[in-house]
């Protein structure tokens, strides 16, 4: 008799552990911490802009964009379902630190390669080539150009290469820096500053924005080359190598042209043929 009690315990409790596998395990979504077949365990935080119309945008508790659909792309290519992507705001002051730190693995937020960056982070990429323009009022006709500006109020974003740029080559500027785009077109649109300067797709899409529609306009005469590209920590050559074969993947099977159709399409921008698609791995 103590024998058999003996036995219907051990039973229950193997039923028991069987039935919290099977709950733990099971398909009802999953937990954000586990992994895909195939795929990679844990998660993978993931640095973005949160205020970039058509490229990264926060909307509610969504993220949406060409550079948050290239960073769910390459993500899918490492192995990580969407519910394993954290994103993170990555301000541009702020990106160097956040890679060194380890607070983001990867980073897709109009990140311009450049000598001095890749002294302190690596670089996969580029995935897009842009050129830095000039936003104004639609109905201004006085600014064409860099070399119009000065004695005008020239708003940018602190630690950007826009910003560099105006300060190196164009020092009678009146170049103001804050830290968000947003704030900078908000202050042309008022009124209390003359122009935005930034990249061009980056413009454009705030130019398409519904408060903006018919009262900003890109100026249209790009003055630099800016190659974007995926941020990541520098002597990691194993990811990088890797993102940069998504990148391939990516516009080889048309899912670029696609991303920028999605997000771009009904603004009329149009990119240089001649530089973009780009050659990723040549960062």
């Amino acid at each position: 008799m103590q024998r058999r009690k003996i036995g219907l315990a051990v039973g229950a409790v193997a039923m028991s552990l069987a039935l919290s596998a099977c709950v733990a395990g099971g398909s009802g979504g999953g937990s954000s911490s586990g992994s895909t077949p195939g795929g990679q365990t844990g998660n993978i935080t993931i640095g973005i802009k949160y205020d970039q119309p058509g490229l990264g945008m926060q909307v509610g508790n969504q993220y949406q964009g060409f550079d948050v659909d290239v960073a769910r792309y390459v993500a899918k290519e490492l192995g990580y379902a969407d519910n394993q992507i954290t994103f993170m705001e990555t301000p541009s002051a702020q990106r160097e630190t956040l890679i060194q730190s380890g607070q983001v693995k990867l980073i897709f937020a109009t990140y311009s390669i450049t000598d001095a960056r890749k002294e302190k982070v690596d670089f996969a990429g580029p995935y897009f080539v842009a050129g830095q323009d000039i936003l104004v009022k639609s109905d201004r006709t006085d600014i064409n150009g860099p070399a119009d500006l000065k004695g005008h109020k020239l708003c940018s974003v602190v630690g950007s290469t826009s910003a560099k740029k105006i300060k190196d080559q164009y020092p009678e500027v009146q170049l103001q820096e804050v830290d968000t785009y947003s704030k900078c077109a908000e202050a042309v649109a008022a009124g209390s500053m003359d122009a935005m300067t930034t990249d061009d797709i980056i413009l454009a899409g705030y130019a398409a924005q519904p408060q903006y529609k018919g009262k900003l306009k890109v100026v249209g005469h790009p003055f630099t080359q800016e190659r974007y590209g995926v941020g990541l920590k520098k002597g990691d050559t194993e990811l990088q190598t890797k993102v940069n074969d998504a990148l391939k993947k990516m516009i080889a099977d048309g899912s670029w042209q696609k991303f920028l159709d999605n997000n771009f399409g009904a603004s009329g921008y149009q990119y240089n043929k001649d530089t973009n698609p780009p050659t990723p791995g040549t960062a």
